[in-house]
C-alpha cells in the first residue's frame, strides 16, 4: 500500500481538464477565425488586382512587344516621355473628359428626377424598378450594335426623325461632336436606371418627418426636394458622381463597338484612354506604351476622386458651419 500510494504521488500531473483545453481551443479560434474569413478575399485580391497593378508598373518601364514579352529593353521614364509628346493621347484624353461630361452629367441629372418620380406612391412602381433596370443588364455590345444601328448616317432611325422635322441628316460616326454624343447616349441609356434606383434608395432612408415638417411650413414639392431631398442625398450623390468618373475614364466598350474601329473613327474623333491603350497593346503590339497609358488612367482617377472628395468636404463644412 505505501508503495502504491508512492508511486502515485510522484507521476506527474495530467495537463489540464478537457473543459479547459476546448476553453483555449474556443479561445484560440474566436481570436483566428477574423482572419480566415477576410484569407479567401485578400488572396484573390493579391493575385488578381495587386500582383497586376504592380507588374503593369514593372512593365511600363521598359521596352516590351506582343510578339517577343520575353526581350524586355530597359527605358526608364521613356515610355512616359513619348507618351506625353504623343498628339493621339491628348486628343484621346481630351475625348475622354468630353464624352465623361457628356454622359455623366445628363445621366445623374435624369436618374435623379426618375428616383423623384419613383418616390412617390405610383401604379406598378415594381414594375418600373425592374423595367428601368434592364438596360443595365444588358449587354454592352448588344446594346452598342443597337444603336450603331439607330446613329445610321442613311438608315438610322434618328435621322429619319430628324428630317420629320426638317433637319439634314447627320454623319454620327464622322462628326467629333456629333460622334460623342452618340456613344454618350449610348451610356446614359446603359446606367441611368441603375443611378436611379440608388438615388430611390438614398430617397427612402431621409426621414419622413423632415417631409412633414417641411409640409407644415408651407413648402411645395418643388421647395422639399431642394431643401430636404437634395441635402440627404449628398453623400449618395457624391458617391454616383465618384463611380460615374471612374467609369467614364475607363469607358471602352461603346467607343469600339460603336465602328468597330480600335482608332475611334477616322480622326481619333472619339477615341478614349480605353481605346487608346488598347490601340498601343494589341494593335501595335506596344505592350510597355500600354502599361505606361494604364498607370497614366490610374493616377488620372485617383486624381479626379480626389478632387470629388475634396469639394465634398468642403461643402460639409460649410453647411456645418452654417
Amino acid at each position: 500500500m505505501t508503495l502504491t500510494a508512492t508511486a502515485k504521488a510522484a507521476s506527474p500531473p495530467p495537463s489540464g481538464p478537457p473543459a479547459a483545453r476546448a476553453s483555449a481551443t474556443r479561445r484560440a479560434w474566436r481570436s483566428f477565425s477574423p482572419y480566415a474569413y477576410i484569407a479567401p478575399f485578400f488572396t484573390l485580391f493579391a493575385a488578381f488586382g495587386l500582383f497586376p497593378l504592380i507588374y503593369t508598373a514593372f512593365v511600363s518601364l521598359y521596352r516590351v512587344e506582343l510578339q517577343t514579352p520575353g526581350d524586355m529593353e530597359w527605358r526608364g521614364f521613356g515610355n512616359y516621355t513619348a507618351l506625353f509628346t504623343d498628339e493621339f493621347f491628348w486628343t484621346s484624353l481630351r475625348n475622354t473628359f468630353t464624352i465623361g461630361v457628356l454622359s455623366t452629367v445628363p445621366q445623374l441629372a435624369m436618374a435623379l428626377g426618375l428616383a423623384h418620380l419613383l418616390n412617390y406612391k405610383l401604379r406598378g412602381r415594381t414594375f418600373i424598378r425592374t423595367a428601368i433596370l434592364l438596360p443595365y443588364a444588358t449587354s454592352v455590345a448588344a446594346a452598342t450594335l443597337v444603336f450603331a444601328q439607330l446613329f445610321g448616317r442613311d438608315f438610322g432611325l434618328i435621322n429619319y426623325v430628324l428630317g420629320l422635322v426638317g433637319f439634314d441628316p447627320v454623319d454620327w460616326q464622322t462628326g467629333t461632336v456629333a460622334s460623342q454624343i452618340a456613344v454618350s447616349s449610348i451610356v446614359i441609356w446603359r446606367w441611368t436606371g441603375y443611378n436611379a434606383l440608388i438615388y430611390l434608395a438614398g430617397m427612402q432612408s431621409i426621414p419622413s418627418e423632415l417631409y412633414e415638417a417641411a409640409e407644415v411650413d408651407g413648402a411645395s414639392r418643388w421647395r422639399q426636394f431642394i431643401h430636404v431631398t437634395l441635402p440627404g442625398l449628398r453623400p449618395t450623390i457624391v458617391f454616383t458622381a465618384v463611380v460615374s468618373t471612374i467609369g467614364a475614364t475607363q469607358l471602352f466598350g461603346e467607343p469600339l463597338l460603336f465602328e468597330g474601329s480600335i482608332s475611334g473613327g477616322i480622326s481619333h474623333q472619339y477615341q478614349t484612354l480605353g481605346l487608346y491603350m488598347y490601340e498601343q497593346g494589341w494593335g501595335f503590339f506596344h505592350l510597355g506604351r500600354a502599361a505606361a497609358i494604364a498607370w497614366v488612367m490610374f493616377v488620372l482617377i485617383l486624381l479626379l476622386v480626389g478632387v470629388n472628395a475634396l469639394i465634398a468636404r468642403r461643402r460639409s463644412r460649410k453647411e456645418a458651419g452654417r
